[in-house]
Protein backbone atom coordinates (compact mmCIF):
# COMPACT_ATOMS: atom_id res chain seq x y z
CA UNK A 1 0.00 0.00 0.00
CA UNK A 2 1.34 3.44 -0.64
CA UNK A 3 2.23 5.89 1.38
CA UNK A 4 0.31 9.06 1.61
CA UNK A 5 2.46 12.60 2.20
CA UNK A 6 0.99 15.27 3.54
CA UNK A 7 0.36 18.25 1.18
CA UNK A 8 2.68 21.01 1.94
CA UNK A 9 2.04 23.73 -0.68
CA UNK A 10 -0.47 26.44 -0.03
CA UNK A 11 -3.99 25.46 -0.46
CA UNK A 12 -6.61 28.08 -2.32
CA UNK A 13 -8.85 29.81 -0.48
CA UNK A 14 -11.81 27.98 -0.95
CA UNK A 15 -15.11 30.44 0.35
CA UNK A 16 -17.47 32.83 -1.27
CA UNK A 17 -18.00 32.56 -4.76
CA UNK A 18 -14.90 30.08 -4.87
CA UNK A 19 -16.57 27.67 -2.28
CA UNK A 20 -18.96 26.23 -5.74
CA UNK A 21 -15.67 25.99 -8.08
CA UNK A 22 -13.98 23.87 -5.83
CA UNK A 23 -17.05 22.12 -4.87
CA UNK A 24 -17.25 20.40 -8.65
CA UNK A 25 -13.36 20.62 -8.68
CA UNK A 26 -13.90 17.94 -6.00
CA UNK A 27 -16.39 16.27 -7.73
CA UNK A 28 -14.05 16.38 -10.50
CA UNK A 29 -15.72 18.87 -12.91
CA UNK A 30 -14.18 21.55 -14.29
CA UNK A 31 -17.20 24.39 -14.06
CA UNK A 32 -16.96 28.09 -14.67
CA UNK A 33 -19.97 30.45 -14.38
CA UNK A 34 -21.46 31.88 -17.60
CA UNK A 35 -23.82 34.99 -18.32
CA UNK A 36 -27.13 33.98 -19.13
CA UNK A 37 -28.21 37.25 -20.20
CA UNK A 38 -25.03 37.15 -23.30
CA UNK A 39 -23.11 33.69 -22.53
CA UNK A 40 -19.70 35.12 -21.41
CA UNK A 41 -18.22 32.86 -19.50
CA UNK A 42 -16.08 33.87 -16.76
CA UNK A 43 -13.61 33.12 -14.33
CA UNK A 44 -12.38 34.02 -11.50
CA UNK A 45 -16.24 33.70 -10.02
CA UNK A 46 -17.49 36.81 -9.57
CA UNK A 47 -21.43 38.19 -9.36
CA UNK A 48 -21.82 40.74 -12.24
CA UNK A 49 -20.90 39.81 -15.73
CA UNK A 50 -17.78 42.24 -17.01
CA UNK A 51 -19.72 42.19 -20.73
CA UNK A 52 -23.51 43.19 -19.82
CA UNK A 53 -23.43 43.71 -16.05
CA UNK A 54 -25.89 41.48 -15.36
CA UNK A 55 -26.33 39.57 -12.22
CA UNK A 56 -27.74 36.40 -13.97
CA UNK A 57 -25.46 33.03 -14.22
CA UNK A 58 -24.93 29.82 -14.18
CA UNK A 59 -22.32 27.15 -12.86
CA UNK A 60 -21.44 25.96 -17.09
CA UNK A 61 -19.32 22.42 -17.28
CA UNK A 62 -16.23 23.64 -19.48
CA UNK A 63 -14.97 21.18 -22.04
CA UNK A 64 -12.02 20.99 -19.91
CA UNK A 65 -9.49 20.98 -22.89
CA UNK A 66 -7.25 24.63 -24.49
CA UNK A 67 -4.04 25.65 -24.53
CA UNK A 68 -1.53 27.00 -22.67
CA UNK A 69 -1.52 30.94 -23.16
CA UNK A 70 1.82 32.06 -21.54
CA UNK A 71 3.82 30.91 -18.67
CA UNK A 72 6.84 31.68 -16.75
CA UNK A 73 9.77 29.57 -15.34
CA UNK A 74 10.38 29.84 -11.27
CA UNK A 75 14.18 29.49 -10.03
CA UNK A 76 14.47 31.00 -7.20
CA UNK A 77 11.04 30.41 -5.20
CA UNK A 78 8.98 33.66 -3.28
CA UNK A 79 7.91 31.12 -0.38
CA UNK A 80 9.58 28.37 1.50
CA UNK A 81 6.88 26.30 0.38
CA UNK A 82 7.82 25.93 -3.59
CA UNK A 83 11.48 25.17 -2.56
CA UNK A 84 11.22 21.65 -3.23
CA UNK A 85 9.34 22.25 -6.54
CA UNK A 86 11.74 24.49 -8.59
CA UNK A 87 12.22 24.53 -11.33
CA UNK A 88 8.47 24.81 -12.27
CA UNK A 89 6.40 26.49 -14.25
CA UNK A 90 3.36 28.28 -13.49
CA UNK A 91 0.61 28.20 -16.91
CA UNK A 92 -1.62 30.62 -18.05
CA UNK A 93 -4.03 28.00 -19.59
CA UNK A 94 -6.61 29.61 -21.76
CA UNK A 95 -9.58 27.10 -22.02
CA UNK A 96 -12.04 26.57 -25.54
CA UNK A 97 -14.76 28.75 -23.83
CA UNK A 98 -12.51 31.55 -23.55
CA UNK A 99 -11.58 31.87 -19.71
CA UNK A 100 -8.11 32.09 -18.65
CA UNK A 101 -6.47 29.97 -15.53
CA UNK A 102 -3.26 29.83 -13.77
CA UNK A 103 -2.47 25.93 -13.48
CA UNK A 104 -0.19 23.73 -14.07
CA UNK A 105 0.86 21.59 -16.54
CA UNK A 106 1.76 18.07 -14.92
CA UNK A 107 3.26 16.22 -17.50
CA UNK A 108 5.41 18.94 -19.53
CA UNK A 109 8.87 19.89 -18.30
CA UNK A 110 9.44 23.80 -17.90
CA UNK A 111 12.38 23.47 -20.73
CA UNK A 112 9.51 21.69 -22.95
CA UNK A 113 6.15 23.93 -22.67
CA UNK A 114 5.58 26.36 -25.33
CA UNK A 115 2.28 28.62 -26.56
CA UNK A 116 -0.33 26.73 -28.29
CA UNK A 117 0.56 23.46 -26.31
CA UNK A 118 -2.97 21.48 -26.26
CA UNK A 119 -3.72 20.72 -22.90
CA UNK A 120 -6.52 19.02 -21.29
CA UNK A 121 -7.92 18.78 -17.59
CA UNK A 122 -7.28 16.65 -14.84
CA UNK A 123 -7.43 16.83 -11.28
CA UNK A 124 -5.11 16.33 -8.56
CA UNK A 125 -6.76 15.49 -4.88
CA UNK A 126 -4.54 17.11 -2.60
CA UNK A 127 -6.55 16.69 0.13
CA UNK A 128 -9.48 15.00 1.12
CA UNK A 129 -11.56 18.06 1.19
CA UNK A 130 -9.51 19.52 -2.14
CA UNK A 131 -9.10 18.77 -5.67
CA UNK A 132 -6.84 21.20 -8.17
CA UNK A 133 -8.10 21.52 -11.51
CA UNK A 134 -4.09 21.22 -13.58
CA UNK A 135 -3.64 20.15 -17.21
CA UNK A 136 -2.12 17.59 -19.08
CA UNK A 137 -0.98 17.54 -22.81
CA UNK A 138 -4.02 16.55 -24.75
CA UNK A 139 -4.34 13.48 -26.29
Amino acid sequence: MAESRPYKLPLPRTGGLSAEFYRFCRQHELRFQRCTKCGTWRHIPRDMCAKCGSFEWEWALSSGRGKVFSWTTVMQPMMPHFAEQVPYSPVIVELDEGVRMVTWVTDVPPGELKIGLPVEVVFDDVTPEVSLPKFRRAT
